[in-house]
């Protein structure tokens, strides 16, 4: 099985212009000093990570994400699926942001090849716990806010403990982490 995922993983995947552009030249890249929230989505340890930083700011007629930047351990489509979530969050409202779908990132990107689909759900993963981390400092449910987890919530919660079960079992045979 190892054998597999490693040639599996050494393909040349078909990524559209856009990713690789973005790729290259990532934005919104790095810790944010002045951010109030900061999140995380996938494992270090044994996979793909987006740390997403956000400063979210309340005006008379709601909650913006002012700033937002972000960290990754990853592949391309890791990095430009991050990189793309920042450009598209920057100056919104809290509430527009959260409806952002994992989807809309890789539509927006160019299409993502289907074994990356996970990279676009880890970043919008980051982006909805970084939003229920803020509202939970600030300690104010808005009637938006969903009580139970996602769709996408569920799916980052399941590729972690996935990546967590996988990093074991390579540990246990005596592999490496990836």
């Amino acid at each position: 099985m190892l054998l597999v995922f490693r040639l599996s993983s050494r393909i040349p995947l078909p990524y559209s212009p856009k990713v690789l552009e973005i790729f290259r030249n990532p934005r919104n890249l790095g810790p944010l000093e002045d951010a109030n929230v900061v999140e995380m989505a996938g494992s270090p340890a044994c996979g793909d990570m987006i740390r997403l930083y956000l400063k979210i700011v309340h005006r008379d007629d709601g909650d913006y994400i002012e700033k937002a930047s972000f960290e990754s351990y990853g592949c391309a489509a890791n990095i430009a699926a991050a990189s793309i979530l920042t450009d598209m969050i920057i100056g919104k409202k809290v509430e527009d942001a959260w409806k952002i779908s994992w989807k809309q990132i890789s539509d927006e990107l160019g299409g993502l090849p289907p074994i990356k689909y996970h990279c676009s759900i880890l970043a919008v993963g980051a982006l909805k716990r970084g939003i229920r981390a803020y509202y939970k400092q600030i300690g104010y449910n808005p009637p938006w806010l969903p009580k139970d987890l996602t769709v996408e919530e569920r799916q980052v919660l399941e590729e972690e403990e996935m990546m967590e079960r996988y990093y074991k079992a390579m540990k246990a045979l005596g592999g490496g982490s990836r």
